[in-house]
């Protein structure tokens, strides 16, 4: 059985006006699920609804509880691109746990979008991965620890 634990960031946001007022909405997991066919089990929990640059050291702790507590080993997390890499790194050391933070630079409820892909990436990475923390952009998987945005250039990349 997987966890998947959303914690808000763009992936969920919905934008009301084109001067950029938006909220972080519904988990979108559950529909990008559905359109694409995932067969295996799990479970949805939302934990947070945040931007992730409004992220503090108490929202981390929580999500790191979560995932201390869950009786999942795999667990597919959407965060917030900006500071997803120091969620990463939080979470690090969890014994048994296979963790893998995913996000968008485009909402999902967006017509072009990166949400599904990297959905996708995420659910395939966890199966397969060893036990440890990873990200998962970009179509490629990152080691937590290991990653920076390049806000640039748009896009993860090694350090």
């Amino acid at each position: 059985m997987l966890l998947v634990l959303t914690t808000g960031g763009t992936i969920d946001k919905v934008y009301f006006d084109a001067s950029s007022e938006y909220e972080v909405g519904e988990p979108t997991v559950p529909h990008v699920f559905r359109e694409s066919g995932v067969t295996i089990e799990w479970r949805l929990e939302p934990l947070l609804r945040k931007d992730s640059l409004e992220m503090t050291d108490a929202d981390r702790a929580e999500i790191r509880r979560a995932c201390v507590e869950a009786p999942e080993e795999k667990i597919l997390i959407t965060h917030g691109t900006d500071t997803m890499s120091l969620t990463a790194e939080a979470l690090t050391g969890l014994a048994g746990k296979t963790i893998v933070l995913t996000g968008a630079l485009a909402p999902a409820r967006f017509r072009v979008t990166d949400a599904v892909f990297n959905l996708g990436l995420a659910l395939g990475a966890v199966q397969a991965l060893p036990p440890g923390v990873y990200l998962a952009m970009n179509g490629t998987v990152f080691p937590a620890g290991k990653v920076r945005k390049n806000r640039e250039a748009g896009r993860f990349e090694a350090v």
